[in-house]
């Protein structure tokens, strides 16, 4: 450790050494991972997997040039302004997704029980399981549907991913909704098993924060003493106005003098919400490295919103600051490389399997960088494997966590 900085205790951090004691923490941890229950929700959709076209050489299904970069693609749009245009969209595969089914797997793949309540049904039926979802189902101890899925195109590129949402189905999700399906019994129930507990997607789901605040005023209150957290990923606010990011910065506030909240991020919802609470949490980036930057940014925000922690993930690595102890008493920070790949087989969800390491290390006990480490694994083996790892995959990886690719 070196000396306190900004508030906060920076926790130095040997990259191989930090991937290695997570790697051997979670493989003892394992036969108790029954005992540490997660109930993640709310969301749900089907995602297509798209490669938008560059050049056609024949029709065959593999017969063309795709566009590699987002402003290849964007190029070619605002080529379009007055005239018109027409892009051909490969549809490689469609698989489950939504934030939440993705870090359910990511939680549930790797060994942690799981219960999944959320927007996961068939269309006329939303009590039953949408057949797309079964695979996911069979990560999970439980699935609870209770609306249809949304649909999303997911655009890939090498340099990130353009993700076209039709939510219309998840607003049947709210507080209300859930206590009729489920009753308040059952709900408090469910509830007071978990351990972990993952409430993602408030940018899609107009109703969040009534669940929020229902868990706030009625549910947790009633459960029995544990040691449980809540990891709450906003998902892209940009749409949403300055006045609701901030009503939801205020009801997540609420929520964590309850029950200890952490707040993921990718980088650009860092630098959102750095400007809706007026933290300058970028200052003096230029002068830093990325990993001081992004590391002050969540030292920041974490202060300015008085939660248990905030972590930030870039695609290079991630960030975080938290809590330790009670309220008022200190703060502790650290950084981590990643293990970026600049082609990876599948990038859509990637956020949300770093989500799910994260969250899983920290539900656990280990350290902020081992959860770092943990985070940064999960997410790296399934952008390379394009599917979420098993414990004896993940625990291999951070055994020998890759360095981080150049572009």
């Amino acid at each position: 450790m070196s000396l306190p900085t900004n508030s906060a205790q920076i926790l130095s951090v040997d990259r191989a050494a930090v991937a290695r004691s997570a790697s051997a923490k979670l493989r003892a941890l394992a036969p108790q991972f029954e005992r540490t229950p997660a109930l993640i929700g709310f969301d749900g959709f089907i995602d297509s997997i798209i490669r938008p076209v560059a050049t056609r050489h024949d029709m065959s299904p593999h017969g063309f040039t795709r566009q590699a970069t987002i402003p290849e693609f964007a190029a070619r749009c605002g080529a379009a302004a007055g005239k018109s245009t027409n892009i051909e969209l490969v549809v490689e595969e469609q698989r489950f997704g939504g934030n939440g089914p993705l870090m359910a797997s990511a939680v549930g793949r790797v060994g942690l029980p799981v219960t999944y309540v959320g927007a996961v049904g068939s269309p006329g039926n939303a009590s039953q399981l949408h057949p797309i979802f079964r695979p996911f189902a069979d990560r999970c101890r439980e699935v609870v549907p209770v609306a249809a899925p949304g649909l999303t195109d997911a655009l890939e590129f090498d340099d990130g991913k353009i993700m076209l949402g039709k939510p219309a189905s998840l607003q049947e999700v709210s507080w209300t909704g859930l206590q009729h399906v489920l009753g308040r019994e059952r709900l408090i129930a469910m509830f007071d098993r978990a351990r972990l507990i993952g409430i993602v997607n408030w940018v899609m789901m107009g109703a969040v924060g009534s669940i929020w605040e229902g868990l706030t005023r009625e549910v947790f209150p009633a459960l029995s003493k544990a040691d449980r957290r809540v990891f709450i990923d906003l998902c892209d606010p940009a749409k949403r106005t300055s006045t609701d990011i901030a009503h939801a910065m205020e009801q997540i506030r609420a929520l964590d003098r309850v029950v200890p909240v952490t707040l993921g991020l990718n980088l650009s919802e860092a630098e959102q919400i750095a400007r809706v609470l007026g933290v300058d949490a970028f200052a003096g980036s230029a002068n830093r490295s990325e990993g001081q930057a992004v590391r002050g940014a969540a030292i920041a925000i974490r202060e300015k919103l008085g939660i248990a922690c905030v972590v930030v993930h870039p695609r290079e690595g991630a960030g975080a600051a938290q809590r330790v102890g009670g309220v008022g008493n200190g703060v502790e920070a650290a950084w981590i490389d990643g293990p970026f790949i600049s082609h990876p087989k599948l990038s859509t969800g990637a956020g949300d399997h770093f989500n799910g390491g994260f969250a899983l290390a920290q539900s656990l006990g280990l350290s902020l960088p081992e959860c770092l480490a943990t985070g940064v694994a999960v997410s790296g083996s399934y952008v390379r494997d394009a599917g979420s790892p098993t414990l004896e995959r993940l625990t291999e990886f951070l055994g020998d966590l890759p360095s981080p690719e150049r572009d």
